[in-house]
């Protein structure tokens, strides 16, 4: 089921005037020397499903437990419902739920007695436990493996349970942090699936992930690296990073020796590996694909193909942290040749 992707919003919500489900404002953590979240702000419309996209170690998860009521910020503040994630953290535990990337399901209980001690957990009562149990049985799909241990469950069953528990209490926000790791493409659809019955139902979900596939599925992205928000937007948004520009797709051979060739020629913008692929950022498209063709040529780096694409999340990514990383690195230091690094899952 494909949502309608909502309007912008990377600061206030000025087209409603209900209250943003979370906001973050110059929040920060710190451990020890490291800082794992550097001021990072944005706001998270209610029945909005939200992404954090980064590559490992980026502070996701580390925002998912301040948010959570689980981490203490070390600066700045947040906000979940309107309850302060510092001063009120056992409120917000209340209304949220919460899973995390290792399921947090118990391997020695069957999939009911694990729906039982989390409906305990959450104080339902017994006629609701029955309620929200026989729900969360047919959501899952899991009818017919109700007292099977969760050992013997596949990790795509696992996930639709873990995800399900979550929602035993009816939270108004689910957080759930890398919750497709380690399963199968085909049981990370049917999850997504998922996610999107329960957008559907007005619940809003943040969802971190590395998956550039599982991003498109989010109504707005917020792109994490080394602790710092450094893109927000919808898919579309992020990708007008390259209006103006066009990005070339160059197969050839010898592509390691013609990264090198090409990113030094003034026409290409930018230059980056993809797999055994090389991906050019330039201006005019028809002559920066001559000029790289006759190169590639000249240097015996053939069979060669050079086509232009439609720029990809991936391509966003790259383009964003390498300049991330330019800024960081102040105007005087120059730039490593771009390319030589895999940051993120991608679908390709």
């Amino acid at each position: 089921m494909k949502r309608n992707a909502l309007p912008a919003a990377p600061g206030t919500l000025p087209w409603s005037t209900e209250p943003p489900a979370i906001e973050l404002r110059h929040l920060r953590k710190q451990f020890g020397a490291f800082r794992a979240v550097d001021d990072v702000s944005f706001t998270v419309r209610r029945g909005e499903v939200f992404g954090l996209l980064g590559s490992n170690g980026a502070g996701k998860s580390t925002i998912i437990r301040i948010l959570s009521g689980l981490l203490s910020p070390s600066g700045g503040d947040a906000s979940v419902l309107g309850f302060d994630v510092a001063r009120e953290p056992e409120t917000v535990r209340r209304h949220i739920g919460y899973m995390s990337q290792k399921f947090s399901l118990y391997e020695d209980l069957s999939v009911r007695q694990n729906l039982d001690f989390f409906g305990g957990v959450y104080g339902l009562s017994p006629a609701e436990l029955r309620d929200r149990q026989a729900w969360a049985l047919s959501v899952a799909g899991l009818e017919d493996r109700a007292n099977t241990m969760v050992r013997d469950l596949s990790g795509g069953w696992r996930q639709r349970l873990a995800l399900v528990s979550a929602l035993l209490h009816r939270p108004q926000i689910v957080f759930l942090d890398e919750p497709t790791g380690g399963v199968d493409p085909i049981s990370r659809r049917r999850f997504w699936q998922l996610i999107d019955t329960m957008a559907a139902e007005g619940i809003t979900l943040l969802v971190t992930t590395h998956y550039l596939d599982e991003a498109e599925h989010c109504d707005r992205i917020a792109l994490i690296h080394a602790g710092r928000l450094v893109a927000l937007g919808t898919v579309t948004e992020l990708k007008e990073v390259f209006a103006g520009r066009a990005i070339l797709e160059v197969t050839c051979p010898r592509f390691a020796e013609a990264l090198v060739r090409l990113e030094s020629e003034p026409w290409v913008l930018e230059a980056s590996i993809f797999g055994t692929r090389l991906h050019l950022v330039v201006r005019d498209a028809d002559l920066a694909r001559a000029a790289a063709l006759a190169l590639l040529h000249e240097t015996g780096n053939e069979p060669a193909a050079v086509e232009r694409i439609i720029p990809s999340l991936e391509d966003v990514f790259i383009h964003t942290i390498e300049e991330a990383d330019a800024e960081a690195r102040g105007p005087t230091t120059s730039t490593p040749p771009p390319g030589d690094h895999s940051p993120i899952g991608g679908s390709h």
